[in-house]
């Protein structure tokens, strides 16, 4: 079984103290500062987290943890045991570390199997030791590697997505699921659609020929006029 695919650790289940020391990380590279300066039971003001920061951490939370909190979680729980014990709760079942809402697919397995590859080749490691749930800045990826990374997808995909997606998608499950979207959103129909399609205007046209046969035959046996009949004849689409 391939890493992407193994059972993630569902957050509910972690205590808050273990989803803080995870925190840690994230938002002392925010604050451009290291995680042994942090304390997790300071509150976020003294830590002297600004609206800029604050919206960023979130985002990388969110990102991490397929979230969707907002900036009143932090005011809150002003602290970051108390904020990870809201991160527990919102969560619920969800598995940590998700990074996109939508559900992983067959292809977008596949997607991000390509992804870590050419990301592994763009920061020169090896594929397993990316893990699909960091946020990009957090594996080094600059706008250098990300514009790099974005080429190869779009080359590999026929897409032409724009380096910033890597700001709106920060993460390789969470880029994978959305080059999943916009894949499928962009495939042509399926055989059996356009055979519905094709097979419904048959059946109109067969319906309008009988309709228009059964006038001629009345008009024939005189039970309407020429002008009555051309009254009647079926509309055509």
């Amino acid at each position: 079984m391939s890493p992407e695919d193994q059972p993630l650790a569902a957050a509910s289940d972690a205590a808050p103290a273990a989803v803080a020391a995870d925190l840690i990380p994230l938002l002392a590279d925010v604050l451009k500062v290291r995680p042994e300066q942090l304390d997790a039971g300071l509150t976020f003001r003294s830590m002297g987290i600004g609206s800029v920061a604050t919206l960023q951490f979130l985002s990388v939370v969110n990102a991490r943890y397929g979230t969707s909190l907002q900036p009143t979680s932090l005011f809150a729980h002003p602290t970051l045991l108390a904020f990870a014990a809201h991160v527990v709760r919102e969560t619920g079942a969800g598995q940590r570390g998700t990074a996109s809402a939508r559900p992983a697919t067959p292809a977008s397995r596949e997607i991000l199997g390509f992804l870590r590859e050419r990301l592994a080749g763009v920061l020169g490691c090896e594929p397993a030791a990316l893990d699909p749930s960091v946020p990009f800045n957090l594996l080094g990826v600059d706008s250098i590697r990300g514009a790099k990374l974005v080429a190869a997808i779009n080359d590999a995909y026929g897409l032409n997505e724009p380096a910033v997606t890597l700001r709106d998608h920060p993460g390789l499950a969470a880029m994978a699921a959305h080059i999943a979207h916009v894949v499928q959103a962009d495939a042509p129909p399926a055989a059996d659609e356009r055979r519905t399609g094709d097979e419904r205007g048959t059946g109109q046209q067969l319906a309008a020929d009988e309709e228009l046969g059964a006038l001629l035959d009345a008009v024939r046996a005189d039970r309407l006029s020429v002008d009555e009949a051309l009254t009647r004849l079926p509309r055509q689409a």
